[in-house]
């Protein structure tokens, strides 16, 4: 059967409790320039250089997400450099949840970001 939907991710959403300080948290992370004027609630999309989009999303004004986190990885950042990376996300002081692991086709690393979401930094 041929599916109406497209084999493609459009963005992911982010659940924010503090939306200025997810897209400051976001974008230091990604060596991103943001103006702190352009971000108010809702939602802010980061700029990603792919089709896949990425929203951190607080939701209506006047309510505080509680954001339901996960022990697992919601998504990841690709790197080139796992080593160089993982040194970057330290000298940033972000909460690093686990080391390198290295298999013979990729490695990875995983992170928290501000409302505890696991993201994980890989290669390959």
């Amino acid at each position: 059967m041929n599916s109406p939907i497209n084999n493609q991710i459009n963005t992911i959403f982010v659940h924010a409790s503090d939306l200025k300080k997810s897209v400051q948290w976001y974008s230091k992370l990604l060596g991103q320039e943001y103006d702190p004027t352009e971000v108010s609630n809702p939602v802010y999309n980061i700029k990603i250089n792919h089709h896949t989009g990425l929203t951190l999303d607080a939701g209506p004004e006047g309510v505080t997400k509680q954001p339901n986190t996960s022990s697992y990885p919601l998504f990841n950042f690709h790197t080139n450099d796992i080593h160089r990376s993982y040194d970057y996300v330290r000298q940033l002081d972000y909460k690093i949840e686990s080391d390198i692991v290295h298999f013979p086709d990729f490695s990875f690393f995983t992170i928290s970001d501000p409302d505890r979401n696991i993201i994980m930094i890989c290669t390959g």
